[in-house]
């Protein structure tokens, strides 16, 4: 598996990813994210490649993007984590989380915190990103759908 920026090229992967209704309870689909994207300069879509199949996507967000989450300035959030439904328990979204970490040291190096936020009733995902290093340090938000529980992955 490979993590890549979003370029023109992969239109064709992103127009076939698929996101079942309750995925998209509690995430965006990537043309969605994308077209975000496209307006801000500190939002980046990135896919995660296996065998040239997009099987997980998410973004990642700078600065004011982050803000609601960290007061760390040097800490990216990742937002709209998604699988494809049809890779689902494959073990595509770890992959793409133990690769995350080298993924941003090497394009953003002034970046020294991962920050995420789970919905609390999103059990399966909260039980993936602490099996992927990311850890629940106590803080709370009121999202659009919700509670969410803010983890942390710590790079330095």
């Amino acid at each position: 598996m490979q993590l890549y920026f979003y370029e023109d090229r992969f239109k064709n992967n992103i127009d076939h990813y698929e996101l079942t209704e309750e995925q998209l309870h509690y995430t965006s689909h990537p043309k969605e994210c994308i077209k975000l994207s496209n307006e801000d300069s500190d939002r980046y879509s990135i896919l995660a490649i296996e065998d040239k199949e997009l099987v997980t996507f998410f973004d990642l967000h700078k600065n004011e993007g982050v803000k609601p989450y960290s007061n760390n300035h040097h800490a990216i959030l990742v937002r709209a984590f998604s699988t494809d439904f049809r890779h689902q328990g494959k073990g595509y979204a770890k992959k793409a989380l133990i690769l995350l970490p080298e993924f941003i040291k090497k394009n953003f190096g002034e970046v020294n915190e991962i920050v995420l936020a789970v919905n609390l009733k999103n059990i399966p995902a909260q039980e993936l990103y602490k099996k992927c290093g990311f850890v629940d340090e106590g803080v709370r938000k009121m999202g659009e759908k919700g509670e969410l529980i803010v983890m942390s992955y710590h790079l330095y």
